[in-house]
Parts: structure tokens; sequence; C-alpha cells
């Protein structure tokens, strides 16, 4: 059989102030046709899983482009299209092929594209043709178009979040297109859009629950594949929202069905799902009242996974403001800051100024006297699912009592070593700030006596009534409901 496997992703935030170009991309991860690491990075699963399943099978494998860009604001129109055609050329060089493997994202938009994997899965569509193969993998932060459902015969999101099961819901992916390829089944489609759009926590109930039951039903009954789509609540486009993704094999009513039964059941829970996120000096109260340490505060408003600038200052203003002190905080993205630290050198104490450099929803910069405490180059911080993540030159200095570890390259806090590795003991400190909305919750969870989600100002606000939509179809659970 032959195989063609790539990727292009990336999740937009329509209101994040910077724009996604090419050079987002090769920061977060480039690496053109055939020259994938021997490594699984984050939206290489379906590749990765290609590699594997193919080497028992004897399939001829071409990889194509994978790159992936960290979440920011509008991608420009230049890097879509030009990525875009890279994948459809490295796809054209290889042709024919039985099966195509694709690492999406779901949530890409572009200057002139709602609907980038839309845009792009016809496109593989009309060169392939009707009767080869499309698989996607997705992040389940999707808008799950209807181009994207009539394009492409099998799409499977992950099920975590933390997404830790990128390569079990790649192998899922590959072993479905290949039945399909072989002719032993035909997977129908079915959508149910809840009218809602909700954070799914899967590490806690009722979302634990429901992964659970989708997971009991497939593989049985004619019941291939069930993917919860939670939506990207940022990404201001017509389709944005929370649904439910069902595919059978072959019986079309089936697949209706139980996406409408399943639906119900994620629309009966939102309320459960919902989470409090108390203001900044709400979540610094709780986490000092709390006896034990550490606790972990999220803050998920400016979680560069989600679009923000990683830069703001509002929660260790008030900490520094409120004589908070065995504390830390990180990512902050500053690489001016973090030159500053390297020239100086470790053990140097100098006046720096930190943070709120990119927009509004950054704060003020904050003016600091402090101590560099570690310096690494070339930091790379445990991901998801095992995935290393870059970092860039990485500065670890104390102020106030407060340590902070300053990035070049952004990226969110995933694995504790982004600290650890500079010789922060977060097992002492009383609370511990991370730029992130949950994928920390892997890693962290096993260090936090306590995890707060804390209300801040940011590019990725959990208040998403505050939001200008223009596009999105709304109301939609809990946007434009009165409570």
């Amino acid at each position: 059989m032959r195989v063609f496997s790539a990727s292009l992703a990336t999740e937009t935030n329509t209101f994040g102030p910077m724009p996604t170009g090419l050079a987002s991309f090769r920061d977060r991860g480039y690496f053109p046709a055939g020259q994938h690491p021997d490594a699984m990075t984050l939206f290489s699963g379906p590749l990765w899983a290609a590699r594997m399943r193919g080497a028992d099978k004897g399939w001829e494998l071409f990889e194509g482009m994978v790159a992936g860009a960290q979440p920011s604001g509008t991608t420009t129109r230049h890097a879509y299209e030009t990525l875009r055609d890279e994948l459809l050329a490295d796809l054209r060089a290889v042709l024919p092929v039985d099966m195509v493997l694709l690492g999406l994202h779901g949530a890409m938009v572009a200057d002139g594209y709602d609907d980038c994997e839309g845009d792009l899965l016809a496109r593989v569509r009309q060169i392939v043709g009707p009767d080869v193969v499309i698989g996607a993998e997705l992040d389940p932060h999707n808008h799950l178009t209807p181009g994207m459902v009539a394009n492409a015969d099998l799409m499977i999101s992950f099920k975590e979040y933390p997404h830790t099961d990128v390569l079990e819901r790649g192998l899922e992916l590959v072993d479905i297109c290949a039945a399909m390829a072989e002719g032993k089944v035909k997977p129908v489609a079915a959508v149910v859009d809840c009218d809602m759009i909700v954070t799914v926590h899967t590490s806690r109930e009722p979302a634990r629950g429901f992964v659970e039951r989708m997971q009991s039903l497939e593989g049985k009954d004619g019941v291939l594949s069930i993917s919860l789509t939670h939506g990207f609540s940022w990404g201001d486009v017509p389709e944005m929202g929370t649904k439910v993704l069902v595919y059978t094999d072959g019986d079309q009513a089936k697949a209706d069905a139980l996406a409408r039964q399943l639906a119900d059941e994620v629309i009966a829970m939102r309320d459960g799902l919902a989470i409090d996120y108390p203001s900044v000096d709400a979540s610094l109260d709780q986490a000092l009242a709390f006896d034990a340490g550490p606790v972990v505060l999220s803050d998920g408003a400016d979680n560069p996974g989600g679009g923000a600038a990683s830069d703001s200052t509002f929660i260790l203003r008030r900490m520094v403001e409120r004589g908070i002190t065995n504390a830390a905080i990180g990512p902050m993205w500053d690489p001016i800051a973090v030159r500053i630290a390297f020239d100086a050198g470790v053990g140097a104490k100098l006046a720096m100024r930190i943070g709120g450099k990119i927009s509004p929803l950054s704060g003020d910069p904050i003016d600091l006297d402090c101590t560099v405490k570690a310096l690494q180059h070339d930091l790379v911080m445990t991901g998801l699912a095992g995935t290393p993540t870059l970092m860039g030159d990485s500065a670890l200095v104390e102020a106030n009592g407060i340590e902070i570890v300053l990035i070049t390259l952004r990226n969110q806090a995933m694995g504790t070593d982004l600290f650890t590795q500079l010789g922060c003991d977060l097992a002492a400190k009383k609370i511990v700030v991370v730029k992130s909305s949950q994928h920390f919750y892997a890693s962290y969870s096993k260090v936090a006596k306590h995890v707060i989600y804390a209300g801040a100002p940011g590019a990725v606000t959990l208040d998403l009534n505050t939001l200008p939509y223009r596009k999105a179809r709304l109301p939609k659970w809990p946007i434009g409901v009165a409570a």
C-alpha cells in the first residue's frame, strides 16, 4: 500500500495581538518532506503511527512536509498558502497513493480563509480523487466544519485534555483508514452541534466519565469512532462551538442517532463542565489560605497555547504589591530580558523590566531588582505525550522572593522540568503560577497540593461574553445567554 502523510497545524486566536507568519512555524517545528526527526511531534501523530504500522505491513510510506506553529493571531495569507501549496506539491510528487493521513488542528484561520482545514482537505480530495482514503487527526479544540467532514473519510480528535493521547488516536486513525482502503469498513459520519462552547477538562468529572463512555462504545455494534469537539472559543468563525462526531460502519441512521444521544448528554452536563475562575486577588487569597503547598495557579488568560503573548504581568504585579514570597511564575516570554540576563551572568544583581511588551492585554511592564539564578541555552521542556518542546535560551531570575522563568521561544508550561532544569524547587514553593490553561495539569498535578484557575485579564480570557464576536453564530451557551 502506498501511503502519504503530512501535517499543517496551528490554532488561531482571532482576537490575539500577533499574526502567525512563516517564522512562527519555523520556531515551533517545520520539517520539509522526508526530514521529520526520529521522534514524534505534537501534530505528527498520523505520520508516526504510519511508520509503526507500515513497518509491519510493508507499506510504502511517503512523508510530506510537517509544520506546526504556536497558537497566535490570524495566520497570514502568505504563510498559509505557502505551506499549503508545499504540502500539496509533496502529495502530487508521489502519486498515485492509496491513503492520505494528515495531522491537522482544526481551528486554523488565515487571512481570507475562515476554514483552512476545509480548504486543504478539499484540495487534497481534488488531487487524489474520490476513491483514495483521506484521514486526519485533530485537536479537540477545532471548529469541525462541513467542509472538513465532506472531504475527509475519517477524522479523529484527541480525547484527552491535556492532550496526552496523540499517538493512541493516531494509531486508531491509521488502523481504521487502512481497513477502509482494504474494503473492510465503510465509515459514514454524523455531526451534532450542541449549541454551546465549553472547556472540557478530562482530568475530572463529569468529562472523565464521558470520555470513558465514548471509548466503551467504539469498536462495538458497528461504531468505529467517536470524537467530542470541545470547540475553540477564541476563534471567531461561523462554525465555532462544541460538537459530537460519530462514525459507524455504513449505518447512517445509527450514526445520526448516537451522535444526537451523546450530544444531549454533553448538553445535560454543561454546568458541571464550567470552570470556576476567581479574580486574581481572590485566587491569591485562596492559595495563601490553603494549608499546604505548592498551590498551582493557572494563568490561562495568558496561555500561549491559546494565542496569548505569555508576557502578562497582572498576577506577578499583584504578588509583588501584596508582598507574596516563596513563589514561582513562568514561562514569561521576554527575549529582551533573557538577553540581558545572559549578558549579566549567573549571580548578577540588576534592575530588569519584565513583561508587558506586546499589547494592552499584557498589562504594563514591571520593574524589579533581580538576581540571575540560572541560565540555559536551548532549554527543552517535556511536552505533551512525550513530545519535546523547545523553549530557547532561558533564564531564572529572582525578585522579591519570587522566581521567574524567562524564555525566548513562546511556549506554555507543560512539563515541570521547565522550572526544575533551572534549579527552581517547585515542591518548596507556596505558590506556582503557570502560563497554561490545562496542559500543565498532566505534569504539575503530580506536585501540586491544590490547583486554581485564575480569572486574570488576557487574550485567552475565560469571560467569553467580553469578546467582540462578529462571525460566530450566537447565542451559544454561555455566550449571549442570560444567567
